[in-house]
């Protein structure tokens, strides 16, 4: 018995993905750095509220470095710079002490942006597999 399959339907589908794939490494490296300096602009935020008059320079430690590994693995570093001013203080802040409370700030600012980050890369997924994006 002879069967018959129409290839038209699967090279539309790779036709589809050649062009998608490369845009969507586009759009989700621009949604990392955004969720980078997101990040870091919250953490510096939560840190002037909370370092008071004790780490006055801490909060513009706090920055980030950016790396890609390959054209689809980026991976942000945030946090205190140790070399910048106060930044050295990082650990005590974010962690506290047996004589310092937690403050926190660093992880209340990546709370705060996971959900925005997970959304965008799951509208970014849903853009890229629907047929005739």
């Amino acid at each position: 018995m002879n069967a018959r399959f129409d290839m038209s339907d699967v090279r539309r589908l790779e036709q589809h993905l050649a062009r998608a794939v490369p845009r969507l490494r586009r759009e989700a490296r621009q949604v990392t750095m955004r969720g980078a300096v997101n990040i870091k602009n919250d953490w510096r935020s939560n840190a002037r509220s909370t370092a008071g008059r004790h780490a006055p320079a801490y909060p513009n430690a706090v920055g980030f470095d950016f790396a890609a590994y390959g054209p689809d693995m980026w991976m942000a570093i945030i946090g205190p710079d140790k070399g910048a001013a106060q930044g050295a203080l990082g650990n005590l802040l974010e962690y506290g002490s047996v004589h310092n409370p937690p403050h926190n700030d660093g992880g209340r600012a990546l709370a705060a942006e996971l959900p925005r980050f997970e959304a965008q890369m799951e509208l970014l997924a849903e853009r890229g597999l629907a047929w005739g994006a």
